[in-house]
């Protein structure tokens, strides 16, 4: 029962490649863990917990942990984008573009010409 309440985190799971990933149902609480790629991913599946079971979900554990902690996440440009989308995206603000741009000085000169088909680092923002 609770593993099917808790399926759109299961399926996020499997959608993200989540490694070393693994699910069991105890004392009716569903128990997850694994190794997202980024800090971003592992936010992902905690809003998609959180959205299902509220702030602090008495009937699943996660320990979901971030293989590459050097970075928010990675971000390959799509055509049309900006950096102020992309800062919107992760950041829920696209006044932050600025750090972006700056984690991507090595192949960004001017934060108004991104290309698609660039892989930028998303920094994590303390």
């Amino acid at each position: 029962m609770v593993k099917a309440k808790y399926q759109d985190v299961l399926d996020l799971g499997e959608t993200l490649n989540i490694q070393d990933g693994d699910v069991k149902v105890e004392d009716g609480k569903l128990k997850i863990w694994g190794t997202a790629k980024t800090q971003y991913e592992k936010d992902l599946l905690w809003d998609a917990i959180k959205a299902i079971g509220g702030d602090s979900p008495s009937d699943i554990m996660a320990d979901i942990k971030v293989a590459d902690t050097s970075v928010y996440t990675r971000h390959t440009v799509k055509s049309g984008e900006t950096l102020g989308k992309i800062a919107k995206q992760y950041y829920g603000n696209p006044a932050k573009y600025q750090a972006i741009f700056q984690a991507n000085s090595d192949i960004l000169k001017n934060p108004d010409l991104i290309h698609p088909d660039q892989e930028l680092i998303i920094p994590n923002l303390s």
